[in-house]
């Protein structure tokens, strides 16, 4: 897109950007319209100039630029926003959407209770494999998760009660290919792709009509959310989610109102008449 709008004003050189020409791209980005009309998101225009930023360091370290005209360039302020979690009664329902009869259902509802039960990313679930299972400890390897380290992360009983009928009941009856490693697999015995498993889980989160809205992470955030809500040390959660910093997982504190209310009303003097 950047490159495309330098060609519109002529720019066709990078030793031609200065900071005055990407300010100018920064307002193009900001009045800029998509087909249906909406803005670009302030994460988009964000993820647009980051992407710059390291292109132009990149050219500047191979001598292609003599000065990084992004060096003093300022990246939109995207706001803080709380995650959507879900309650314990809200994830229920959702859990409960596929049919279990079918072969599909009860892979989808393995789906979704190892997404709620240990709060992997979904680029995660969709590369693990047979043996990264381990089915009678109750754990789960997942290598090369965000930052590229792997890590071990517990399941619960439930989860392995539909894994292992998943892994039973349906997933021969969508390959015989003993080739395959990838746990989940769609009808047509293929790994799913990204787009495909987020289009599935929030398909069933709309049928649940709980008025929320999201995909994949939001199991993530309500496992981390319910976990720290029922006594899990942060430490314990930074683990499982793989956040290299405490910080990140700090958020859901925030999220938390219910345990915080319960502290309010157990220790705040005017909090009982």
């Amino acid at each position: 897109m950047f490159v495309r709008w330098c060609t519109r004003t002529g720019t066709r050189n990078p030793s031609a950007v200065t900071e005055s020409l990407l300010e100018r791209y920064q307002q193009h980005l900001y009045f800029y319209r998509k087909k249906n009309g909406r803005p670009l998101a302030l994460s988009s225009q964000r993820s647009r100039l980051s992407l710059i930023k390291v292109w132009f360091g990149w050219m500047e370290r191979r001598h292609f630029v003599s000065i990084d005209p992004t060096a003093e360039l300022e990246l939109p302020r995207i706001p803080f926003r709380l995650p959507t979690v879900l309650t314990k009664e809200q994830a229920e329902l959702v859990l409960q959407q596929p049919d279990v009869e079918k072969p599909t259902g009860l892979r989808d509802r393995a789906i979704l209770e190892m997404f709620y039960s240990t709060g992997t990313r979904r680029m995660e679930l969709l590369g693990l494999g047979l043996f990264d299972l381990d089915r009678n400890l109750g754990v789960l390897t997942i290598r090369e998760g965000k930052g590229r380290k792997d890590r071990v992360v517990p399941f619960g009983e439930r989860a392995r009660h539909w894994l292992d009928r998943y892994l039973v009941e349906a997933r021969p009856v969508f390959t015989s290919s003993t080739a395959c490693d990838t746990i989940f697999l769609t009808s047509s015995g293929k790994p799913f792709t990204p787009n495909h498993l987020s289009w599935l889980v929030r398909k069933y989160i709309c049928a649940a009509n709980i008025g929320k809205n999201g995909a994949c992470h939001v199991f993530r955030h309500t496992m981390a959310t319910h976990m720290l809500e029922n006594g899990a040390d942060t430490r314990f959660i930074q683990e499982m989610l793989g956040h290299a910093r405490l910080d990140t997982t700090q958020i859901y504190t925030h999220v938390s109102i219910r345990k915080l209310k319960q502290v309010h009303t157990r220790t705040h003097p005017s909090a009982r008449i």
